[in-house]
């Protein structure tokens, strides 16, 4: 092939268009609000977390698809005013597709390249659903009538092939043989380029071949991603049309490649602040979006006159299939796909920012033609002048040298380039009608039997691939399984599957499913154990995550709509079986509240994936168990607010009883980690069956994805009320501390003491009547934790340890006690003295509302303690922590505010002052004539100590007060706790009625004689004063 002169040096910058989809089902129910503006082609996003943070970008092509539209009669979608701003599958076309067609045309390669996060609407503008085409069907279906309209003057050939890249394996999703081990290869050619070697290109005559090759593809992948427990949304799909025009007057060939790209999620997997994971991120999983990445920088910056010794297209395989799109020999369109949702602010900010890179891409575009006639000709005649050489060596006799072997090769070459050349049209489509003909046979088989028999559908997380395999239920008696030898089998493939799983049974127009021993079936969200008669729309999960729906005889099947049976709705009601679910109003005037609805689907979403993660562990031989929870479900900060709710897996080694916690990211990148491992085993044992096991046993430990080092984790955390140091009053309490998810983890037993610089505790005496008395003095107080008793977390496994941690108020480090080893009630006997020097309102603030949350932390062999770090702590030298200290800046401002109030404050006195020394001269002449009346003796000294008297006996009827308050509410903390079994009969419910009423009734008489005693106590104080009402007053 060769290039025009004239487009040798043209350059075309890569295009790029960004779409903003409508709020799915999942955002709706969070509540969530739209961050996305547009105007024109401007974009802007905003920060749901800062107001003021708004990024704007501007692209070639922007498209408003969130709002402003309606469904026609036909199920089209289209903007609800006419020249509305919406944007329908019609206008994206117009502007995307028309180019894309009309370059291939010119004899121009191009490429689309659809972006974005899972969910974001990539397939639906590639593709689409029902009568809303996307971009690849309407452009085959332009590219047909554009070859019907010109085939007077030229003859077109086109020629379909389909891939996928998963893990850096190229599948040939139309090969017709079985998959290839490892994938097939992509090879280099100085002419070609990079291309896939064995890839099945199959010629088309119109659209409808076209559609029916996409839907044969389309089965392969969801065959594979079963088989090979592969999550589509971690792969890249490629579709290659290649177009072919012969010109037969001007003796010329035209020959351009279409490629359309449905590239993987692009979200990123990132760790939590303070969390990495030490195995990299995704490894082979993500290379090529990783690579693709980096090549697009790369671009990005030789397009900016920067020098870049290195683009990196050989890192990957998908950067080496996409190397002419990306800077080379195509027209490049990229449509970037977002959620215009808050909750997806991240991952849409880097959408948009990896597009603005895009754009700056630089193409050099040329028409690939080339002389058809000519070239034939040409090769011929060398082919002659090769023979005559040959031939005059052969006559003189010379043996067969290395020229001669040299020429042999060429006069090959040549043959082979010629034949390709004349190979006639007709053939190709010869060698292509038998697959047409079966694959018609098939389908129509299909339409068929599913007028006939019963089946299950496959449901899948990509909407694309569900619905795609049918599996019949014909009469009798059918195994299901991985066994497919036996003459009644219905064979499946996927984590879990035994060879013989469960037995159909279909007999008198019922269907039954009976699981066979060992074999994991779930009907609707609950497990079955026996034989269970199926209904219709049934929902099976077979194995770990095998996911059916059950569709009945066509008498069963009315106007239901199935499209609500998706993957979500499966994961949904295996989550209430586990008691996960969204509780609904009643009334429906109360919404639930958005950062639970975020948890809940994040857990359904991680669902499968621990189950497959299980099923891995087991095969694998690993001995390991994962577990979903919910991350502080019951649990809440200093002042009682509930904590930001999060979704982490709980790790467990049988054998060594070591635990981990992993976040969400780490789980997910460990998955796919895990199943790198579990393909490359698979592949072993198919080679030698006896290998089974040896890679759990032969993989290094810190490259084993099962494996961490352990650490200290927080077992659950408890609140001591700090509203009695504000009065000076100590507390004693036994503390209930609670696990992540409300589990009573243990009992603390700790101690709050007001006392003296040197530690001393405070008498009676001292208790304050109002706590504002403290404010500008000195505060010294101890937290004392006596002992722990009742730790679950020792008593599942005596190897273990526990440490208590604390902070208080503005203590910039926490605190931790000694460790504690091997004792399930162990005694802690820990003692830390604060100090305020001068106590502040904002200490007395956070004394009077707030609480010290006290974290159990649970220690395993081989774990590092947990140490205070002193560094930045300031003592006292009795050894007291110093608390309630201002930084010099905070200082200084809080001691102008102080001097500027005082200020005012003092003008205003003296205004007073003034105004009131009259006033107070004659007040002055009245007390004097008053004291004189009074008597002198013992009655001026019980004068002066009965308002102190009295001050005591109201303290400490205070103190008889707050302590039965803290009875009281561990009393109703008890009631809280207090539930039925779930699996309670008649009778369970009656006996915790009745225990219930009995607390009710304890809680009702405490809350009584508190209150009681209390009115008393201030009736009698109140009385002892009116007695002394002379001297009182």
């Amino acid at each position: 092939m060769r290039a025009k002169a004239s487009d040798m040096h043209s350059k075309d910058c890569v295009k790029v268009a960004v779409r903003v989809r409508p709020f799915n089902k999942r955002e709706r129910d969070a509540g969530s609000r739209c961050i996305i503006s547009l105007v024109s082609t401007s974009i802007s996003i905003q920060d749901p977390r800062d107001c003021h943070n708004r990024r704007s970008f501007c692209f070639d092509y922007a498209y408003w698809s969130h709002s402003g539209f309606t469904r026609d009669q036909t199920g089209l979608f289209v903007p609800e005013e006419p020249g509305g701003r919406y944007a329908d599958q019609h206008s994206v076309f117009q502007d995307l597709g028309v180019g894309i067609l009309e370059n291939a045309l010119q004899g121009y390669n191009a490429t689309l390249l659809a972006y974005g996060q899972t969910g974001s609407g990539k397939s639906y503008s590639m593709v689409g659903y029902g009568p809303n085409k996307g971009l690849v069907p309407k452009l085959c279906d332009r590219l047909f009538e554009a070859i019907r309209e010109n085939q007077e003057n030229r003859q077109c050939q086109v020629f379909f092939s389909m891939l996928e890249i998963y893990n850096e394996q190229v599948v040939d999703l139309l090969s017709r043989g079985s998959r290839t081990a490892g994938g097939l290869r992509v090879r280099e050619e100085l002419q070609r380029g990079f291309y896939v070697e064995g890839l099945r290109k199959i010629p088309c005559e119109n659209a409808l071949q076209v559609e029916q090759l996409m839907e044969q593809g389309t089965r392969t992948r969801t065959t594979a991603a079963t088989q090979m427990n592969a999550n589509s949304s971690r792969s890249h799909m490629l579709i290659i049309l290649q177009l072919k025009q012969i010109f037969s007057k001007e003796s010329i060939t035209k020959q351009s490649n279409i490629n359309l790209v449905d590239l993987a999620g692009s979200e990123r997997q990132r760790s939590s602040g303070s969390e990495a994971d030490r195995l990299k991120e995704g490894t082979a999983i993500n290379l090529s979006l990783t690579t693709l990445g980096n090549v697009i920088s790369a671009l990005a910056d030789v397009a900016v006159g920067k020098k870049v010794v290195h683009i990196p297209y050989r890192d990957s395989v998908l950067t080496k299939l996409l190397q002419s799109a990306l800077g080379g020999n195509s027209r490049t369109v990229m449509i970037a796909t977002l959620s215009p949702a808050d909750i997806c602010y991240e991952e849409s900010l880097s959408t948009l920012r990896y597009a603005e890179r895009a754009k700056r891409i630089q193409n050099r575009a040329v028409v690939n033609e080339s002389p058809t006639e000519r070239l034939v000709k040409e090769l011929k005649a060398e082919n002659a002048r090769l023979l005559q050489k040959l031939s005059r060596m052969d006559q003189e006799g010379r043996r067969a040298t290395d020229e001669s072997k040299e020429l042999r090769q060429l006069l090959t070459q040549n043959e082979l380039q010629i034949r390709a050349i004349q190979t006639l049209w007709e053939q190709h489509l010869q060698e292509a009608l038998k697959d047409w003909e079966q694959q018609y046979a098939n389908i129509t088989q299909e339409r068929r039997m599913m007028q006939m028999y019963p089946y299950i559908l496959n449901i899948n997380e990509d909407a694309q691939l569900s619905g795609v395999v049918k599996l019949f239920i014909q009469e009798g008696e059918w195994g299901i399984g991985l066994c497919d030898s036996a003459p009644r089998s219905i064979s499946i493939k996927g984590l879990g599957i035994q060879e013989h799983h469960a037995v159909f049974r279909n007999e008198q127009r019922r269907v039954t499913l009976t699981p066979l021993t060992g074999s994991k079936v779930i009907v609707n969200g609950n497990a079955v154990y026996e034989t269970a008669e199926l209904q219709h729309l049934d929902r099976l999960i077979l194995g770990s995550n095998c996911t059916y729906l059950f569709v009945g005889y066509p008498s069963e099947r009315g106007g239901e709509d199935w499209s609500r049976y998706d993957y979500d709705y499966f994961q949904s009601e295996l989550a209430a079986a586990e008691g996960i679910h969204l509780s609904e109003s009643n009334t429906g005037c109360s919404q639930t509240d958005p950062s639970l609805l975020a948890v809940f689907y994040d857990y359904i979403q991680l669902m499968p994936m621990v189950a497959e993660a299980n099923q891995i562990s087991q095969e694998l031989s690993k001995g390991v168990e994962f577990k979903l929870e919910i991350k502080n479900l019951a649990l809440s900060d200093s002042r009682g607010h509930d904590l930001q709710k999060d979704i982490v897996v709980r790790v467990t080694a049988a054998g060594s009883k070591q635990v981990w916690m992993w976040s969400k990211a780490k789980f997910v990148n460990r998955k796919f980690l895990m199943e790198e491992v579990y393909q490359q085993f698979k592949a072993a044992q198919h080679e030698d069956n006896r290998v089974e096991g040896l890679l759990a046993v032969v993989l290094p430990r810190d490259k084993d994805p099962f494996w961490d080092p352990v650490e200290p984790l927080l077992l659950g955390t408890t609140h001591l009320w700090l509203q009695s140091l504000a009065f000076r009053i100590p507390l004693e309490e036994q503390l209930e501390v609670l696990g992540s998810e409300g589990t009573e983890e243990a009992i603390l037993q700790a101690q709050l003491v007001p006392c003296t610089s040197t530690g001393l505790p405070l008498g009676e005496d001292d208790i304050l009547i109002d706590p504002s008395e403290v404010l500008g003095r000195r505060l010294d107080f101890q937290l004392v934790l006596d002992q722990c008793c009742g730790v679950r977390w020792i008593r599942e496994a005596r190897n273990r340890g526990i440490q208590i941690g604390f902070r208080v108020f503005d203590c910039s480090e926490p605190l931790y006690t000694p460790a504690v080893w091997h004792n399930i009630n162990p005694l802690l006997d820990h003692r830390v003295q604060f100090t305020s020097l001068q106590t502040s309102q904002r200490l007395l603030d956070y004394l009077q509302s707030s609480a010290v949350v006290l974290e159990l932390w649970g220690l395993q062999e081989g774990c590092s303690v947990l140490s205070s770090s002193l560094g930045a702590v300031r003592m006292t030298a009795e050894g007291a922590f110093i608390i309630d200290l201002l930084h010099p800046s905070q200082a200084a401002l809080s001691d102008s505010a102080e001097l500027s109030c005082s200020v005012r404050a003092l003008q205003q006195d003296v205004e007073e002052l003034k105004s009131l020394n009259e006033s107070l001269r004659k007040e002055n002449h009245s007390l004097r004539e008053q004291l004189n009346a009074v008597k002198n003796g013992g009655d001026g000294a019980r004068g002066r100590s009965l308002r102190p008297s009295c001050d005591a006996e109201f303290a400490r009827a205070l103190k008889v007060f707050y302590h039965s308050m803290t009875s009281v509410r561990g009393q109703l903390q008890r009631l809280r706790r207090h539930r039925p079994s779930e699996e309670s009969d008649l009778l369970g419910l009656r006996l915790f009625v009745d225990e219930q009423s009995r607390l009710l009734r304890d809680f009702s008489e405490q809350l009584e004689d508190g209150v009681s005693t209390l009115k008393q106590d201030v009736a009698a104080i109140v009385r002892r004063k009116r007695e002394r009402s002379g001297i009182w007053s």
